[in-house]
């Protein structure tokens, strides 16, 4: 089961990657050279995380998933949601995927060895 706290760790273990709460204490903002990668929020319910996603794989994961929707508060094509806990969403790969899609958007001297 991936929780919450799970989450945080698996964003903290990325290269150059930074914590913040400019949304409150309850939703960390994780970013990569300044740029957001993952949103988390604790306070409603158990938990959810907001990941950037390439927009073929966001509806594939939205139409498979139950516990994904398309991102909350943010572009809906281009971020989805997961509900936290979660037993078979793929969390830690989709978490690792959005840390790689905001690199690759970097200039290439930004961009962090990962």
């Amino acid at each position: 089961m991936f929780t919450i706290e799970d989450a945080m760790t698996a964003c903290a273990a990325f290269p150059a990657t930074e914590l913040s709460y400019p949304f409150g204490e309850d939703t960390p903002v994780f970013k990569v050279v300044g740029k957001v990668f993952a949103v988390l929020d604790a306070e409603q319910g158990p938990g959810r995380i907001t990941l950037k996603a390439d927009p073929e794989d966001a509806k594939a994961l939205v139409s498979t998933f139950a516990e994904v929707i398309p991102g909350y508060h943010m572009n809906k094509k281009h971020w989805i949601t997961v509900a936290l806990p979660s037993a078979t969403v793929p969390a830690e790969d989709l978490i690792r995927d959005s840390w790689e899609l905001v690199v690759a958007g970097l200039p290439r001297h930004q961009r962090p060895q990962g």
